[in-house]
C-alpha cells in the first residue's frame, strides 16, 4: 500500500499540489504556515465516484499568538490515502483527521499516530469486511495501544486525540468518529451535521468524553450515507466550527468555488471571527457516481431469498414467465415480460438455491449487477434495475429482444453451414472484444450463455463469473465456469485474463462448427474435418491455436482470433474443404493391417474354390 498524503509529508508532485511559500519554504513544514493538500480521483473503470479534496490547517501561532516557531506545534493532523484500483474496490478512499486533546502532553503525537497507524490498519484487513466494520475494528485497535502508551510514557502522560474518518467506498460514504472532530453535508443548499459530538457540556463549557486513547474503554460513532452527484462534505476540527456560526459555513460552502479555495475561506473566516485554536477543514465534492453501485446491490440485492427454481408460465413479481431460453448448473433463464409492459420482451435469470453454495450465488448476481453498469455495449445482455419494493426474490431482469441460444441451434439435425456458422463467430468474438477491452472477463463462454438474434448478431448472457482485476472474488475453493470450456490455467486456480476466454471461445467456436460436439477426445483434440468433411484446412488451424493448452502459445485475445477468421475466409478457395490425408499417411499400421486381412481373405477364397 502506497504512504498516505498527509499536512507533514511531500507525495509525488504529479499526485499533489502542495504550494511553497513566497520564501521558498515547503508548505508541508510544520509550525510555519497553514499546509495544504489538494486532490482530485478520477475513476479508472467507474469503480468509484469522482472526487476532489482540499485540505487546509492553519496553527494558531499564524494568527499571531505570539508563539516561537519552534515552540507551536499544530496538534491537528489530516491523512488521505486515495488508494490504488484495487485498494479503491475493496476498501474504498480514506481521510481521516485528528485533533489532539488540550491538556495531555501527547496530544500531537496521539493525533498522528492515530491518523497514520489507522490508515495503515484499515487497507491492512481482509477485504471480505464491510468498511465500518473494518473501520471501527482498525481504531479499537490503535486506541488500546495509544492508551497503553499514555499509561506507561511520562512523556506522553494521558495522550489523546478526537479522531475521524471519512471512507468513501463506490457511492457510499462510511463516517468513523471518536470525540468532537465534526463532519457536515451540504446537499441542495442545505447543511446538516453527520452525527453528534462525543463532549459534555459544564457550567464552563463542554469537555470530550470519548477520545482515542483517553480511556480503557473506546466508543466509536459510526454513519453510512448514500452519496449524491454534487454532494460537498467538510471535515473539521472545533477550532473551526465553534468560531463559524453554522449559517456561516452554509453560506461559504455553497458559494461554490474549488475544494482547496473553499478551505481556504473557511479557514480565513475563523481566524476573522477569532478563533484561537488550530483549524483544520477537509472538504470533498463528490462528481460523477458509479453507474451502479456493488455496495447498494450488497445490502438490497444480496439479501434477497433464494427460493425454488419457477417454472414456464409462473408469473414472478409481476413478471410473465413464458419459456425456458437456458437451464444450466446454477441458473434458469426465462423469456418473459412485464405484465404492465407486454410488448417489451424481457429475459429473467434464476439462480439455483444450492445450500452450500448461497453465499457465492448471491455474490455472483451482485458482480453482474455491478459489471453490468460498466458495460454499455449491444453486444452484452446486461441486467436492468429492478425496484426494491417490487423484487422479493433473487434475480435478474434483462431486455431480451428476439433471439435463441446458440446451444439450441446447435441442436439442430444438420450442423450450421459455414458461411452462417463464420458469421455467428465474428459477432460473438465482437461481444467478448466488448468485455475484455474494459478489462473484464466473462470465465463462463458457452454456446448457452450465447443469444443469437435476428441478423446473427450475438448478445453474451450470465455475467456471474465475470472477473474485473480488483473486485472481490467468489470463495477461491469455487472454480469459474463450466469445466468443458475452462483454459487449464483456470482448473489451477488462476484468475483468468484474455487468453482464458480465447480458450472457451475455441471451444465455443468448435461446437459451432462441428455440430454441437466437443473437441476432446481419448488421443487429445479431434481435427474438425472427422465432424465437419467441408470444413477449409485453415479452419481447424485456427481452432487448433485457439485452444492451446499454454497460454503463450494460444492467441493473446480474441481479437487475433477474428482477425485470422477474416483473414482467410477472403481468401482465394478459402471454403475449400481440408484434404483428407490416405489412410497409409494417416494410419500406417491400420492400412497394412487391413491389406494384410484382405490378402487372407482373397486367399481363403482361393482355396475354397479348389
Amino acid at each position: 500500500m502506497a504512504e498516505p498524503f498527509s499536512l507533514d509529508s511531500l507525495p509525488a508532485p504529479d499526485t499533489v499540489r502542495m504550494p511553497d511559500d513566497p520564501e521558498g519554504r515547503p508548505a508541508s513544514r510544520r509550525g510555519m504556515d497553514c499546509q495544504e493538500i489538494d486532490l482530485q480521483l478520477r475513476p479508472e473503470r467507474g469503480e468509484c465516484a469522482a472526487l476532489e479534496i482540499g485540505c487546509v490547517s492553519c496553527p494558531a501561532r499564524v494568527r499571531g499568538q505570539g508563539h516561537n516557531d519552534e515552540d507551536y506545534i499544530n496538534e491537528d493532523y489530516v491523512g488521505v490515502m486515495l488508494g490504488n484500483l484495487a485498494a479503491r474496490v475493496a476498501r474504498g478512499s480514506v481521510i481521516a483527521l485528528a485533533d489532539g486533546v488540550s491538556g495531555s502532553k501527547g496530544g500531537r503525537v496521539a493525533a498522528e499516530l492515530s491518523v497514520r497507524t489507522f490508515i495503515d490498519a484499515y487497507y491492512g484487513l481482509p477485504d471480505t469486511l464491510q468498511p465500518g466494520v473494518a473501520a471501527a475494528r482498525a481504531l479499537g485497535a490503535i486506541h488500546g495501544w495509544l492508551h497503553q502508551i499514555g499509561r506507561v510514557d511520562p512523556a506522553l502522560n494521558q495522550m489523546a486525540a478526537s479522531f475521524a474518518a471519512l471512507i468513501v467506498r463506490r457511492a457510499t460514504a462510511y463516517l468513523v468518529a471518536a470525540g468532537d472532530v465534526r463532519l457536515y453535508l451540504l446537499r441542495d443548499g442545505q447543511l446538516t451535521q453527520l452525527g453528534d459530538d462525543d463532549v459534555i457540556p459544564v457550567a464552563f463549557g463542554s469537555y470530550v468524553a470519548h477520545a482515542v486513547g483517553m480511556h480503557p474503554a473506546l466508543v466509536t460513532r459510526i454513519e453510512t450515507l448514500e452519496l449524491r452527484e454534487g454532494d460537498r462534505l467538510l471535515m473539521c476540527s472545533d477550532g473551526l466550527y465553534r468560531r463559524v456560526p453554522m449559517r456561516e459555513l452554509q453560506r461559504v460552502l455553497a458559494a461554490g468555488g474549488s475544494a482547496l479555495d473553499t478551505a481556504r475561506r473557511l479557514g480565513a473566516l475563523a481566524v476573522t471571527l477569532g478563533s484561537q485554536d488550530d483549524v483544520t477543514s477537509a472538504v470533498l465534492d463528490v462528481g460523477d457516481l458509479p453507474l451502479l453501485d456493488v455496495g447498494y446491490l450488497e445490502r438490497v440485492v444480496g439479501a434477497l431469498p433464494i427460493p425454488a427454481v419457477p417454472d414456464a408460465g409462473n408469473v414472478v413479481d409481476g413478471y410473465l414467465l413464458k419459456s425456458v431460453l437456458s437451464d444450466g448448473f446454477y441458473s434458469r433463464i426465462f423469456a418473459g415480460y412485464d405484465l404492465a409492459d407486454p410488448n417489451t420482451p424481457l429475459a429473467l435469470k434464476f439462480p439455483k438455491p444450492r445450500v452450500s453454495q448461497d453465499e457465492n450465488v448471491r455474490q455472483s448476481i451482485v458482480r453482474e449487477r455491478w459489471l453490468a453498469g460498466k458495460i454499455g455495449d449491444e453486444g452484452v445482455l446486461a441486467p436492468m434495475p429492478v425496484d426494491a419494493d417490487r423484487q422479493t426474490r433473487l434475480y435478474v431482469v434483462m431486455p431480451l429482444g428476439a433471439g435463441v441460444t446458440l446451444e439450441k441451434l446447435l441442436a439442430a439435425p444438420q450442423p450450421i453451414a459455414l458461411p452462417r456458422a463464420l458469421e455467428i463467430a465474428r459477432q460473438l468474438g465482437h461481444s467478448i472484444g466488448a468485455l475484455n477491452r474494459r478489462n473484464i472477463f466473462h470465465r463462463d463462454i458457452k454456446p448457452e450463455n450465447v443469444l443469437v438474434m435476428q441478423g446473427d448478431n450475438t448478445r453474451l448472457l450470465d455475467l456471474g463469473f465475470g472477473y474485473m482485476p480488483g473486485m472481490q472474488l467468489p470463495d477461491a475453493g469455487t472454480a469459474p465456469g463450466s469445466p468443458a470450456y475452462m483454459a487449464p490455467e483456470l482448473m489451477k486456480g488462476e484468475q483468468g485474463d484474455a487468453r482464458s476466454e480465447v480458450f472457451a471461445y475455441g471451444v465455443t467456436l468448435y461446437r459451432l462448427f462441428s455440430g454441437g460436439k466437443l473437441p476432446y477426445g481419448f488421443n487429445g483434440r479431434v481435427p474438425l474435418y472427422q465432424y465437419r468433411p467441408d470444413a477449409p484446412q485453415w479452419l481447424d488451424l485456427v481452432l487448433e491455436k485457439a485452444l492451446q493448452p499454454d497460454p503463450a502459445r494460444r492467441y493473446q485475445d480474441v481479437v487475433e482470433v477474428c482477425a485470422d477468421l477474416d483473414r482467410f475466409s477472403k481468401g482465394r478457395d478459402a471454403m475449400a474443404p481440408a484434404r483428407r490425408r490416405p489412410l497409409l499417411e494417416s494410419d500406417p499400421v491400420l492400412f497394412w493391417q487391413l491389406v494384410a486381412v484382405l490378402l487372407l481373405a482373397l486367399l481363403l477364397w482361393a482355396l475354397m474354390r479348389h
